[in-house]
């Protein structure tokens, strides 16, 4: 957003930047905050935004203790290879810097607060104004405000049940022995993070000279075992080689094609539309062989067609086998097209998704939305590597628990699973260590930390409307709350967060668009952004926010929270 801030061109720009931690780009993810130094990024520098440099550039300028400490060689790094997450970090609080100072050169005055932590956000609709309330008390107003909050983990348990986490970060939470069973929820990116930290507390990681990785547990961790808990029993795919690098930029359906779909169904946007267009296409065109065992599948025939068969091997040999896939891939710099096209989908629904109907949203979250989440996590090679050198010490297992599994906290610590077990039996397993790794989730309109929004009605529940009043009839019937019947008459669907429109603007429960409030704090919004790409998403919503963000006024201040 600050990118897009200086590049607008706008003279008489005043931008405060509000920051609880004591540096600006890094984040949660690739700060202490989200990482250790055994997390590395699923990204490489050729996927991501264009900031100021690139990172291949940036890396000759790391001092040669902290390359060293992470076993990098500048001459034989390329944009193509992946980087440990903190060092990532530092990179993005490199390009911050370096886009603060071109901001002075144009003339942009920014005040960046350090260890300012917003407690609350305050729209003055009569002033035309957003007042920004910081823990202290003290309080300033803006003609624009954005909110950029980004990863948000609230504490349920954690604190008061020993040995319980609702998220595994900060991961310096999970650096102590565990001489027992641990268990997971959750088996994407997020859950490979928890494994990765309490693996190396309580063992070590080896090669022989075969090159394969191994683990050992330490002495004194004679039982450390974790097992991780999924509902579909399945692993992320491993990393490839990607042909698009920027993952379908160029591919979102324009306005005209998003409007003329809603013109001939009554308002909607249909999901199979987007799917032919944004997938099936794709795969035609890149890989005809594939096409012809899909071409007449539709969304839930192709799910099922990929899904029987990860669910028929074991998740540890799927994983075995898609990492030989992918080592090929990126050796021989060929996509595995079906999978690309996977992600190319899911960035390129996710902007104009506020528009399908509710029953297309269901389909969405109960089909395609659990594909998506294992196949575009991109475990990077040696993530796979680490968990099947647990899996092979038999340190590592995994239960498919289904929809109905249950997490009870235990007040003496950690918590006790119930799940059903492929054989129907109903389970009870209690666990000492219990780790929330399911990753970042979609928050209710209610977890909002900016009180005054809510009380003032500043923002509205995000809502979608049924076509077919029966199907929501059927639903509240079978006692489901997020089923409401509007005063207009018609039937809508809660879905998580807040309402906003193709600026990211708020919008109150009449519709009516806020000039002074924009949101990219993803949790915030997952009702109608149901996937985002980190800074892919950030680049295509910040675009969007600029064409909307300034009005007549020749001096704007703006705060970035």
């Amino acid at each position: 957003m600050y990118k897009q801030l200086i590049q607008s061109g706008i003279s008489g720009l005043h931008v405060v930047i509000y920051e609880k931690n004591s540096c600006l780009g890094c984040g949660m993810p690739y700060s202490h905050s989200g990482a250790a130094d055994e997390h590395i990024t699923n990204v490489s520098g050729n996927e991501i935004p264009e900031l100021v440099t690139s990172v291949s550039d940036w890396i000759y300028t790391v001092p040669k203790d902290t390359l060293d400490k992470y076993g990098i060689d500048p001459k034989k790094f390329n944009d193509y290879k992946v980087l440990p997450r903190l060092l990532f970090g530092q990179y993005l609080t490199a390009q911050f810097n370096l886009l603060i100072k071109m901001a002075k050169d144009k003339g942009i005055e920014t005040d960046v607060r350090y260890g300012s932590y917003v407690t609350d956000v305050i729209d003055h609709p009569d002033e035309e104004l957003v007042e920004v309330v910081v823990k202290d008390g003290v309080s300033q107003r803006y003609n624009r405000a954005i909110i950029c909050t980004g990863h948000l983990w609230p504490l349920k348990n954690e604190g008061q049940i020993p040995n319980y986490f609702d998220s595994p970060y900060p991961p310096a939470k999970l650096g102590s022995k565990a001489n027992h069973t641990i268990a997971v929820r959750g088996s994407s990116l997020t859950a490979i993070d928890a494994i990765r930290t309490l693996a190396r507390h309580n063992g070590e990681f080896y090669k022989k000279d075969d090159g394969i990785l191994r683990f050992k547990a330490d002495i004194d961790s004679p039982d450390f075992n974790i097992v991780m808990h999924s509902r579909n029993g399945l692993l992320p795919a491993v990393r490839f080689h990607l042909e698009d690098t920027h993952l379908g930029k160029d591919t979102v359906l324009s306005p005209q094609q998003v409007q003329a779909n809603r013109d001939a169904n009554e308002g909607f946007l249909s999901l199979d539309y987007v799917f032919e267009q944004n997938f099936k296409a794709g795969i035609q065109k890149n890989d005809p062989e594939f096409y012809e065992k899909i071409r007449d599948l539709n969304m839930e025939g192709f799910v099922d067609f990929v899904m029987e068969l990860r669910e028929r091997l074991d998740p540890f040999e799927l994983l075995k086998a898609e990492y030989v896939e992918a080592e090929k891939s990126i050796k021989r710099r060929e996509s595995v097209y079906w999978k690309e096209m996977l992600a190319i989908l899911s960035f390129a629904m996710n902007y104009p998704a506020k528009y399908f109907s509710a029953e297309d949203m269901l389909r969405l979250q109960k089909t395609l939305m659990p594909l998506i989440s294992v196949v575009i996590a991109f475990v990077p090679q040696s993530s796979a590597e680490t968990l099947l050198a647990l899996y092979q010490a038999g340190r590592l297992s995994m239960i498919a628990v289904g929809d109905d599994s249950e997490v009870v906290p235990r007040p003496e610590g950690g918590a006790t699973y119930k799940y059903t077990d492929d054989e129907g039996n109903r389970q009870e397993v209690i666990y000492e260590t219990f780790v929330d790794a399911i990753g970042q989730p979609h928050l209710a309109f209610e977890d909002l930390p900016y009180q005054s929004l809510l009380d003032n009605r500043t923002v509205s529940r995000a809502r979608l409307r049924f076509r077919d009043a029966s199907k929501a009839q059927a639903l509240l019937k079978k006692g489901d709350t997020k089923v409401v019947r509007h005063t207009d008459g018609e039937y809508y669907l809660t879905v998580a967060g807040m309402a906003i429109n193709d600026h990211f603007q708020v919008v109150d429960e009449f519709n009516a668009l806020n000039e002074r409030l924009y949101v990219m704090a993803v949790p915030f919004i997952g009702g109608y952004n149901p996937d985002y790409s980190g800074l892919d998403f950030s680049e295509a919503a910040s675009k969007q926010i600029i064409k909307r963000l300034f009005g007549p006024a020749p001096e704007i201040e703006a705060a970035i929270a």
